[in-house]
Order: structure tokens, then C-alpha cells, then sequence
């Protein structure tokens, strides 16, 4: 099914991502369902592309009767449902002795069981179009990095939740892919920059092209393509391929062996200005955890 046929869900679709590869979707004449915690900029995206053909659900991907209502209320508007990417994350700052078990925890709840809960809610409508789940995962699942242990745990099991989920829906006609994107200029990386020095030091640290950041506009290509393909896998920038191939050399000895003379200087002062900064994840997460109409993106 050609893209312009399409109702699509994107969870997290108030910016970032999930509101660009939204808009470009929409320019490829596809119906939006937008799930997100920020009533504001889901509202404003779902403007921006056109009340009559996008749908704005303030819904929590760690609850699974809100995106069953998201869902439903999606249906309701377009008739059907043919895509959804479970694209919605967050990520947390600290080492795994430093940080907050609760922010790790939440990490967690967001970007894995949010995952099995937009599965579950959007299945039975893709069971019924034949039609396609894309999980968000990262790079991150492929190549560890010391102080966002949760973020890296958080998108292996996102990886291997969609692996599952694939063999278990293909005999009912639903495509399973996965994205593995490397550091994308979204509000997650800029925040983390913004807020920790250490982070962006952190990152020219990385063997390359590990280091490397990647516009927003060349991962929204890669997930527009993937939907359109219906594609097992997506990569932004293709390189991330090779990488996820040779996992297990990028995390083996030889393979840490660039990062390891770094991480006893830089941990313990990335922990000091956690504690410093008061929070173990972005403000707007802070904001999300305590308030139900804030972003998660």
C-alpha cells in the first residue's frame, strides 16, 4: 500500500522525529494519528499539517487503556489503521551507581513496555489492514556508552521486543521493522548537551563514526522510506548497518578500547553535574514525570 492510502500512528509526534517524519508523510498525502504528553505542540503539529487529515491524542505510552483510546479514536476519524511507529523515548543522565533508580526505571516504562503498549493497542487494526509496526530503537542497542546505561538497555530490549514481535505476527500479514538511528539533532540530544558538558564531551570521545550527529531531515527520510518499503530494518546514516553486523567486536575488548582510558575522568565529573543540575534526565522530562500534559519527547 502506497503511502498516500495510509492512516499512520506515531507516539511521541509533538516534535522531534515523530512530528517531522509526521509532516513529511502528510505531504505524501498520508492520514496522521499524533500521540504525545505536550497538548501544545501536538496541537500545533496537527495544525500545521491540517485538522482534517491529522488527528492530535494526548495519550501515555506507559498506559495501556490510553493508547487503546488513542487507537480506537484514530479508527473512529479514518476508518482503519495501516501503520504505527512506536517512536515515543526519553534517556537519562548518570552513571548506574549515580543515578536515580526511579529516572532509570522510567526510562524504562517509556521505552520498552511504551513499546509492548502501542503494540498492543495498535495490533488488532494492523491485523485487520495487513499492516506494518515500526519500532524505534538506536544505535545505542548496538554500542554501549558509560552514563546511559538505562538508554542503552532501554533500546536492546526495544530491538529484541520488535525481533519477538515479528515472528509472531507475520503469519497474520504484519510487517515488523526496527530503526536504528546514531545521535540525532533532536530536542533528547540537545538537552543532553545543553545540560551536561560532560555528555558532549562524551561524544568526541566515541570512535568514529560513533561520534558523529545526524540532521533530523536524513532521519526523516530513512523512516519515510522505511514505511514506504515496509522495511524489516531502517538506518540513519546507513554506516549504523555495519555497525549493528559487527556488534560484537564494537563491544568487545579491542572494541573499548578507545573509550576505557576515558571513562575514570569523565564518569565521576558527568555525575557531578548531575547532582549539580538537580535531575537525572532533561527538564522537560522532569516536568513530564510529575505533569500529564508535558512532552516525553
Amino acid at each position: 500500500m502506497s503511502i498516500d492510502d495510509q492512516v499512520i500512528l506515531i507516539t511521541g509526534g509533538a516534535r522531534g522525529i515523530g512530528a517531522e517524519t509526521a509532516k513529511a508523510l502528510a505531504a505524501k498525502g498520508a492520514r496522521l494519528v499524533l500521540t504525545d504528553l505536550d497538548r501544545d505542540a501536538l496541537d500545533a503539529t496537527a495544525k500545521e499539517i491540517g485538522e482534517d487529515r491529522c488527528l492530535a491524542v494526548v495519550a501515555d505510552v506507559c498506559d495501556l487503556a490510553s493508547m487503546e483510546a488513542a487507537v480506537k479514536a484514530g479508527v473512529e476519524k479514518f476508518g482503519r489503521l495501516d501503520t504505527a511507529v512506536a517512536n515515543a523515548g526519553i534517556a537519562s543522565y548518570g552513571s548506574v551507581l549515580g543515578t536515580d533508580p526511579a529516572a532509570f526505571k522510567r526510562v524504562l516504562d517509556i521505552n520498552v513496555l511504551g513499546v509492548f503498549h502501542t503494540a498492543r493497542a495498535a495490533l488488532p487494526a494492523l491485523i485487520e489492514s495487513k499492516g506494518y509496526f515500526l519500532v524505534v530503537s538506536s544505535l545505542a542497542a548496538f554500542a554501549a556508552a558509560p552514563g546511559l546505561s538505562a538508554y542503552n538497555a532501554s533500546k536492546a530490549g526495544a530491538e529484541h521486543f520488535a525481533n519477538a514481535l515479528r515472528l509472531e505476527v507475520h503469519h497474520q500479514g504484519v510487517a515488523v521493522g526496527c530503526a536504528h538511528m546514531s545521535w540525532i539533532d533532536t530536542p533528547l540530544v540537545q538537552d543532553a548537551k545543553k545540560d551536561l558538558s560532560t555528555f558532549a564531551e562524551l561524544l568526541t570521545k566515541l570512535p568514529y563514526p560513533l561520534s558523529k550527529t545526524t540532521s533530523v531531515d536524513a532521519c526523516v527520510k530513512a523512516f519515510v522510506k522505511g514505511i514506504d518499503k515496509r522495511s524489516r530494518h531502517v538506518y540513519c546514516p546507513g554506516w549504523v548497518h555495519g555497525v549493528g553486523l559487527n556488534r560484537n567486536v564494537v563491544n568487545s575488548a579491542a572494541g573499548s578500547r578507545a573509550l576505557l582510558p576515558h571513562v575514570a575522568d569523565l564518569l565521576p565529573r558527568m555525575d557531578a553535574e548531575v547532582a549539580a543540575l538537580g535531575r537525572f534526565t532533561s527538564a522537560r522530562n522532569v516536568s513530564n514525570a510529575a505533569d500529564p500534559a508535558a512532552t516525553k519527547e
